[in-house]
């Protein structure tokens, strides 16, 4: 890899992002009325959750630029 790219085009880095922001949602004290629709709600973060960590592993596995760290 000798080519590079500003940190925000990085697929890594958004989905990154998207993991740590989906992993803290918890803290936000979503309350919803009925068990199945908490049940159901828990298991679709998780979901996203494992996909966006998915994305993010892919995305490093087939990025062919650098990150770099200049200043936008």
């Amino acid at each position: 890899m000798t080519n590079e790219k500003p940190w925000y085009l990085s697929k890594t880095i958004w989905a990154s992002i998207v993991t740590v922001v989906l992993s803290c949602s918890s803290f936000f004290n979503v309350s919803l009325d009925h068990d199945v629709e908490a049940h159901l709600a828990d298991t679709i973060m998780q979901f996203l959750t494992a996909l966006s960590g998915i994305a993010a592993f892919f995305g490093r596995l087939s990025a062919t630029t650098l990150i770099s760290r200049k200043e936008i």
